[in-house]
C-alpha cells in the first residue's frame, strides 16, 4: 500500500490563506487607535473603508477560516500516514512545533520588551494588558488560551495555542480510533451539541468544529476527486458560496455569520482544492504568499507597537486615517513577513527538524 504523503500542490488554498491573513490584518488596523486603555476612533473613516468594509468589520472570522483550512490540509497530508503509523507522534509534533514555535518565541520576547517601554511612557500596556509573569510562562509553553486566561503579550498567538491541542486530539483519534468518515461526523456532532447547549465558551470546541469541518471536506474531496460526482459537488459548492453573497445583506449576515461560515468555508475550500495549472514562476509566487501568512499573523502586533513607539519618540501622532500610512504599514508587514520566513522561520524549521529527527529539508504546507 502506498503511504507516501500527497505531492499535490494546493495552490488555491494558499491563496485562501493569504486572503484570510489580509482580512485579519485589516481587522486589527484599529489597534493603532489605542492610547493606553482607550480605543477611540471613527470606524467608517478608516482608510479605504468602502473597499475593505467587510474585512474591517468581520475580518476576525479569518481565524475560524484558518482553522478550517488547517483541518483540510492536515487530513489531506497526515491522515493516512498517522493512521497507518508511518509517522510517529514525536515526528508529527516536531514537524508542527518546528513550524510554529521559533517565530512565536522570537515575537514573544520582542513584544515583552516593547511593552515594558510602552508601559514606562503611558502607565499601561498597548492593546493587551495581561502581561505578567504568569501569562509569560503560559505563552512560553503555547498555553496562553487553554483555560480562559485572557489575551496577553503577542495576543494573536491565542488561536495557535488552541490549535495545538486540536493537533493532539487529531493525532490520537487517527492513531487509536481510526480515520472513518463517521468518526469525523461524530466529532462534529458532539462539538455542535456542546456549542448548541452552551456547555462551554472555550475556543477549543470552536477550533475542533472548524478543524474537523475542513477535515470532512478533505475526506469528501479525496473520495470524489476525478470521479463523476465531483462536478455535482462543485456545482453545489458554487451555489453555497454564491447564493448567500447574492441574497444576504449586512443586517441578516450579522445574525447568522457563524452559521454562514460553517457552510461557506468548506464549500469555498472544496472549490479551491481543485488543481489548476500555472507556470512554475506563478506557482512559486502563490506558495510564497501562503508562506507569509504565519509571519504576518505574528509580527503585525509587535510592528504596530514599534511604530507607535518610534513615532511617539518624535512627537508624531499616529496618522490613523491616512491612506498613505495604511499602505506603508501593510507594505511593511508583507515585506517583513517575507524576509522573516526566508531568513528566520524556514532556516530554524529546517535546523530543528534535522537535529530532532534527522529529517531532510522539506516544505511544510502549513
Amino acid at each position: 500500500m502506498n503511504t507516501a504523503l500527497p505531492e499535490k500542490k494546493l495552490l488555491g488554498l494558499e491563496v485562501l490563506r493569504f486572503i484570510s491573513a489580509m482580512a485579519i490584518l485589516v481587522f486589527h488596523y484599529q489597534q493603532f487607535a489605542y492610547v493606553g486603555l482607550i480605543l477611540d476612533y471613527q470606524a467608517a473613516q478608516q482608510p479605504f473603508y468602502s473597499l475593505f468594509k467587510w474585512f474591517y468589520v468581520y475580518g476576525g472570522l479569518g481565524v475560524q477560516f484558518f482553522w478550517c483550512i488547517s483541518g483540510f490540509i492536515f487530513f489531506w497530508k497526515y491522515q493516512d500516514a498517522i493512521h497507518q503509523k508511518v509517522i510517529s507522534g514525536s515526528k508529527f509534533f516536531v514537524l508542527r512545533l518546528s513550524r510554529l514555535y521559533p517565530l512565536h518565541f522570537a515575537t514573544l520576547i520582542i513584544i515583552a520588551a516593547l511593552q515594558i517601554i510602552y508601559f514606562g511612557e503611558h502607565g499601561s500596556y498597548f492593546v493587551e494588558h495581561n502581561n505578567d509573569i504568569k501569562h509569560f510562562i503560559l505563552q512560553l509553553f503555547l498555553a496562553s488560551n487553554w483555560g480562559g486566561q485572557g489575551f496577553s503579550f503577542n495576543a494573536p498567538i491565542w488561536s495557535i495555542s488552541v490549535e495545538v491541542l486540536v493537533y493532539l486530539f487529531f493525532f490520537l483519534v487517527l492513531r487509536y480510533l481510526g480515520k472513518a468518515v463517521w468518526l469525523t461526523l461524530l466529532v462534529l456532532l458532539i462539538g455542535g451539541l456542546i456549542k448548541y447547549q452552551n456547555l462551554t465558551e472555550s475556543f477549543i470546541v470552536d477550533c475542533i468544529i472548524y478543524f474537523y469541518l475542513g477535515g470532512l471536506t478533505a475526506q469528501i474531496f479525496k473520495a470524489t476527486d476525478h470521479t463523476k460526482y465531483q462536478k455535482w459537488i462543485l456545482a453545489l459548492s458554487l451555489a453555497l458560496v454564491i447564493s448567500p453573497l447574492v441574497f444576504l445583506n449586512e443586517d441578516s449576515f450579522k445574525q447568522i455569520k457563524h452559521f454562514f461560515l460553517i457552510i461557506f468555508a468548506p464549500a469555498l475550500i472544496y472549490i479551491s482544492a481543485i488543481e489548476f495549472k500555472v507556470s512554475q514562476k506563478i506557482g512559486n509566487w502563490i506558495e510564497s504568499l501562503g508562506n507569509m501568512t504565519y509571519s504576518s499573523y505574528l509580527i503585525h502586533l509587535p510592528l504596530q507597537l514599534l511604530m507607535v513607539l518610534l513615532l511617539g519618540a518624535f512627537g508624531i501622532a499616529i496618522p490613523f486615517y491616512s491612506p498613505y500610512f495604511f499602505i506603508v504599514y501593510m507594505a511593511l508587514v508583507l515585506y517583513l513577513s517575507r524576509v522573516t520566513y526566508l531568513r528566520y522561520e524556514k532556516p530554524m524549521q529546517d535546523f530543528i527538524r534535522l537535529r530532532a529527527n534527522g529529517l531532510k529539508k522539506a516544505k511544510s504546507p502549513i
